[in-house]
């Protein structure tokens, strides 16, 4: 990148917060997903929207690549920058602004800690639903642009069902402010909504209005085993059937018990083909009923043996496991691949089946986790990326597994986005009309192109992407 262009950049946030030697430069290479490097030329770290503005301005007068991040724990690829230019860190915008008790709202900047918004609103007696597993590191600007679900998501949505309002810079460097504090406004286009799961493609967010409730009034937890993936699956169906939604109903094959038990040591049997962790939360009489019902219900489904929580402490200690799934897989093999897709809840065993038969066919391993009550599966590949053979194989098994959720009436991302892993895919989901919609509205934001670009829309069949060292420019290396 031109000196004098770095030394523009320099001016504008200060010499502390703009970095472009390599060292430095190397960690904003990656992000959670792995497969993905490439280099930015350059890193920059707002503090404020006036910033961000002035950023825009020359990046887009000189077509420079602009990728925001937060804490770089996207599943999919979304802030690796394929393409050099600046890596936006959004972390120093991570300020409470306002909490709103009479409107029950929360204003805060994107680099703010999902966890963090939960406790300082729920020490006032309020609630954030969205959960994702990485809130305690994750930021909110990142779970907006991904639109990050969670645990809670039957009962309670994901995120774009409680961002309200947003503020966000254009490439342009325009300042827009969308939605608000109403519970009500249909005046116009649904920006926000438009923004949230736009994974960076469209515009920079700089602020954001989120909805609060109220803290349910008590929570309970059981856990429930069984014998076969079916009994699981018609659980969970008759549980909705009878008009139960409770906060979270969690799935863990056979494969993943085993490597969290050995993980978090808390008792989890090694021959049980499935487990279900079930959370209720509202009224302490509403809650203890639907416990019961629930109980009765997988019992009548061939449920082995179920567990009712008798301690705050054994509840969180089972949602716990449940978080640490991904971190117990990660220990056992040099890469962990981490996929999502979504089928409809009655097609929950067909989809476990239809896994567990495609990773016997490429010879690999593969353990599933995921949620359950919202069909949400998280089909986990423990693997090493430096063996190419195997992750071919990997790739392969991981196309069927996508082409499977469709034609089962699912998608091939519930929660995690598409970012760089599942461009390819897209057009097995969406008509070719529907694409070209979207691909019209991204040129109305962003007609230069140059918002986090090589994300949502394939440009080939590009698959791993590995950093290049040949100088201070470092460009992607595609490897076909």
């Amino acid at each position: 990148m031109d000196k004098g262009l770095i030394s523009g950049f320099r001016d504008i946030v200060g010499s502390n917060y703009c970095l472009y030697d390599i060292h430095d430069l190397y960690a904003y290479s990656y992000d959670s997903t792995p497969l993905f490097h490439a280099m930015p030329d350059l890193v920059l770290m707002p503090s404020c929207t006036e910033e961000v503005s002035e950023i825009m301005k020359i990046a887009n007068k000189n077509r420079i690549p602009i990728v925001s991040r937060g804490s770089g724990t996207n599943l999919s690829g979304g802030t690796v920058p394929l393409e050099g230019g600046i890596v936006l860190n959004m972390l120093r915008m991570n300020g409470m602004r306002e909490i709103d008790q009479e409107n029950l709202t929360c204003t805060f900047g994107p680099g703010i800690i999902t966890a963090k918004v939960h406790q300082e609103v729920e020490a006032l007696g309020l609630f954030y639903p969205p959960d994702p597993g990485s809130m305690k590191i994750s930021t909110m600007g990142g779970n907006v642009s991904e639109c990050a679900g969670g645990m809670r998501g039957l009962k309670y949505g994901v995120t774009k069902d409680y961002i309200l309002g947003l503020e966000a810079v254009l490439p342009s460097g325009e300042v827009i402010r969308v939605g608000g504090k109403n519970a009500k406004d249909v005046a116009g286009y649904d920006i926000t909504k438009l923004l949230v799961g736009s994974e960076g493609t469209l515009a920079c967010i700089t602020e954001i209005i989120a909805k609060l409730l109220p803290l349910p009034e008590a929570k309970q937890t059981m856990v429930v085993y069984f014998h076969t993936l079916t009994s699981a699956a018609l659980s969970v169906q008759n549980i909705i059937a009878k008009k139960i939604i409770p906060a979270s109903i969690e799935f863990l094959d056979q494969a993943t018990m085993e490597v969290v038990e050995a993980y978090a040591h808390i008792g989890l049997p090694s021959d049980m083909r499935a487990m279900l962790i079930i959370e209720q939360d509202g009224p302490e009489s509403v809650v203890a009923h639907d416990i019961e019902k629930m109980k009765e219900i997988c019992l009548k489904q061939g449920a082995v043996e179920v567990q009712i929580a008798q301690t705050k402490e054994e509840a969180n200690n089972l949602m716990a496991a449940r978080r640490s799934a991904l971190s117990a897989l990660a220990r056992k093999k040099p890469t962990t691949i981490l996929e999502d897709a979504t089928v409809p809840r009655a097609s929950l065993a067909q989809m476990v089946e239809r896994i567990e038969a495609v990773a016997k066919k490429y010879q690999v391993e593969i353990c599933t986790f995921g949620h359950a009550g919202d069909g949400n599966l998280h089909p986990t590949c423990l693997t090493d990326e430096r063996n190419h053979e195997e992750i071919e194989r990997v790739e392969a098994a991981f196309a069927e597994i996508f082409d499977s959720a469709i034609r089962l009436g699912g998608t091939i991302t519930g929660e995690h986005g598409v970012g760089i892993g599942k461009a390819k895919y897209l057009e097995t989901r969406f008509n070719p009309a529907t694409i070209e919609l979207m691909k019209r509205v991204k040129n109305a934001f962003d007609p230069h192109g140059i918002m986090n670009p090589g994300k949502i829309f394939a440009k080939s069949n590009r698959r791993r992407v590995v950093v290049s060292h040949v100088c201070g420019c470092e460009r992607a290396n595609e490897i076909r």
